[in-house]
């Protein structure tokens, strides 16, 4: 579509949908620290028969999240009197009245408990949490007009704009009422609250303006670094030379720092909620395990928001959400996460290399790949997000995510090679994600074939026969094309690089993956074991409990000391695997099976293997070529 095509249709869609009464709802957080959220919500209606919805599929969560059952103290009432309801008996989103003659304004009360996401001194809010509209008509076309109240003395962070001047670093509290828009959009629109909430101005020279938007349970820890503030900048100025558009009005990085409200990463098309612990941008060390989280959930306003998957996008929040285009969805954005945290200094080439060398590695050793597709996985999305540790590699989970950005990774050096590195897959972005040049929030869908067209608008080739070799066939081994073009090679070495010491990103227990193919936590117990290994061989299982290896008892401490210093303390599966390599014996497991304990001998004697990345140097560098930033600060 051309730029005024879609300006002309975002037009139609607001327009008249606005002019309508709209739907209001007054969120009330006060009682966030009790994980109680209230709404108070006026519907216009007309007498008789009305169904009533709550939200199922949440657009982010790539499976059917929506609280129905978190919902509570639902009451609706009219013209001062309580009206009955009933629960549809195969949606049980839904809620059936009769509206009485006379009646065009329905009240309705409802709670929400509050599982995460909340503590004594901060509150995210999901709309998703306490929407209520008519069901079965398109989300994009219910107005709204929302406002919150929160606690005295807390400050508020949001993209949705007030009606009102409003200084979320002035902690008012109270209600504050906002713009109408719909129920797609305020769905799309959170709110974060808290009582130490700090809002930080970003990269001003940029526009649309950018915020970074914090709250913590700490006074000091939303006080930010001014060099962790100096990244997110220029993250702000990377993505716009990198997608050459902004599909926002304002963007807001709304980010938790509590180690009881954090972990999160939700996309949305004008801000991103992002939760950490508290610790998470504090430092150098704590930031590496953390540096691509901004960076991934800001580039799915481009990637996932304004360009959609046609399939995943659906009118309502009722209709499932497939997913067979998540390894773009997702997995461009993976790559381009990693890719601008690199660029923007959150993390450093190194880092990125490293991160790329564990990721292909774990991906190569998921025997699951042996029967299930890429696109199998992102078809199955929403039977395979949440499931347990046991036997995740003959499962296979997400791995839309990290197989996808192996794959752009492989187009994206694939297209310097074929150009004599004159394109990118920069080029590609400034076709597909800037498609109608600057607009507001707003949803494009796409489709396969439009992915061929543009990657074929950069540089002519077989992209049709690429994606359907690495997508929809069965790869026993993951793409490591890219990193080769790139100039490295993928490796195992009998030590662990920097971003596998970091203990915040590998299982706390040792490391034998790639050896024995094993994950243990630190007590011993087994939490997955790779199908086809060594540890598969001799029949051992998750849930199992190492209690000694040859005849010491199992105790495991280990910590990363210097960036050159190996892990050092307890580890007697390391011991163990050292010694087996040169010798006959097996290695000696005494092994708990719920009440049982029972001898397993480990015929393994290959010692230790940890993955790495190695400089070819008879290929051009395309790797650090890639993570160099496009942009530089303005000079003070």
């Amino acid at each position: 579509m051309t730029r005024p095509a879609l300006l002309i249709l975002a037009a139609t869609l607001t327009l008249p949908i606005l002019a309508q009464q709209p739907i209001r709802i007054t969120a009330d957080l006060t009682e966030a620290p009790r994980k109680l959220y209230h709404a108070e919500v006026d519907i216009p209606v007309h007498p008789g028969a009305l169904t009533l919805t709550t939200p199922k599929w949440i657009p982010g969560n790539h499976r059917p999240t929506g609280p129905a059952d978190d919902i509570t103290g639902v009451v609706f009432t009219a013209n001062g009197k309580t009206l009955p309801w009933r629960r549809d008996d195969t949606d049980l989103y839904e809620f059936h009245l009769e509206i009485p003659a006379g009646v065009t304004i329905l009240h309705a009360h409802l709670d929400c408990i509050v599982l995460s996401r909340a503590s004594d001194k901060l509150a995210v809010l999901e709309w998703e949490k306490l929407l209520l509209y008519p069901a079965h008509i398109p989300t994009a076309k219910i107005p709204i007009q929302p406002s919150v109240t929160v606690p005295a003395g807390w400050g508020i962070g949001t993209a949705l704009q007030p009606t009102t001047p409003y200084d979320p670093n002035a902690h008012a509290g109270g209600t504050v009422a906002f713009q109408p828009t719909t129920v797609e959009q305020l769905e799309d629109s959170p709110i974060l609250a808290g009582e130490y909430l700090h809002e930080y101005p970003l990269a001003p020279e940029i526009s649309p303006k950018h915020f970074l938007d914090v709250a913590s349970d700490e006074p000091a820890d939303s006080i930010l670094r001014p060099v962790f503030l100096a990244e997110v900048s220029n993250l702000v100025r990377e993505a716009a030379a990198a997608y050459a558009s902004h599909h926002y009005n304002t963007y807001h990085f709304l980010l938790t720092l509590s180690d009881v409200a954090g972990g999160e990463g939700l996309e949305h098309g004008q801000s991103s909620d992002n939760g950490v612990g508290e610790l998470g941008y504090a430092d150098d060390k704590h930031q590496r395990r953390e540096a691509d989280l901004l960076a991934h959930e800001f580039t799915h306003s481009w990637n996932g928001k304004y360009r959609r998957p046609a399939t995943l996008y659906q009118p309502d929040f009722a209709t499932m959400q497939q997913g067979e285009l998540l390894w773009v969805y997702e997995g461009l954005t993976q790559y381009m996460g990693n890719v601008l945290a690199a660029r923007s200094g959150l993390k450093s080439q190194a880092q990125y290399r490293d991160n790329l060398a564990s990721s292909a590695a774990n991906l190569d050793y998921s025997s699951g790949r042996w029967w299930r597709s890429t696109d199998d996985t992102s078809i199955s999305a929403s039977i395979l997000r949440g499931n347990s540790a046991n036997w995740s590699n003959w499962r296979r989970g997400q791995d839309y995510y990290r197989e996808g950005e192996l794959l752009w990774l492989d187009a994206d050096t694939k297209i310097r090679q074929l150009t004599n590195d004159q394109k990118s897959l920069t080029d590609f972005f400034h076709i597909f994600l800037a498609k109608g040049g600057n607009t507001g929030p707003l949803i494009v869908p796409y489709d396969r074939a439009e992915i061929i067209r543009d990657l074929n608008e950069v540089a002519p080739y077989d992209w049709t026969a690429f994606l359907h070799d690495r997508v929809d066939l069965i790869n026993p081994h993951a793409d490591t094309a890219g990193i080769e073009q790139g100039g490295y090679k993928l490796i195992f070495q009998d030590h662990p690089t920097r971003y596998d010491r970091d203990p915040g990103r590998v299982p706390a227990g040792p490391n034998a993956w790639y050896s024995l193919g094993l994950r243990l936590s630190p007590d011993g117990t087994i939490t997955d074991v790779r199908w086809g290994s060594p540890a598969d061989k001799a029949k051992l299982a998750p849930g199992q409990k190492i209690l000694a290896i040859n005849g010491h008892i199992f105790a495991f401490i280990a910590w990363p000391t210097t960036e050159t210093d190996l892990m050092v303390g307890a580890n007697p599966l390391h011991d163990a695997m050292v010694a087996a390599k040169t010798s006959p014996d097996p290695i000696h497991l005494i092994i708990q099976t719920e009440s049982f304990i029972k001898p397993i001998d480990l015929d393994y004697h290959d010692g230790e293997r940890f993955p790495a990345l190695v400089r070819v140097d008879s290929a051009k560098d395309y790797l650090d070529e890639i993570t160099t930033p496009l942009t530089q600060p303005p000079t003070q």
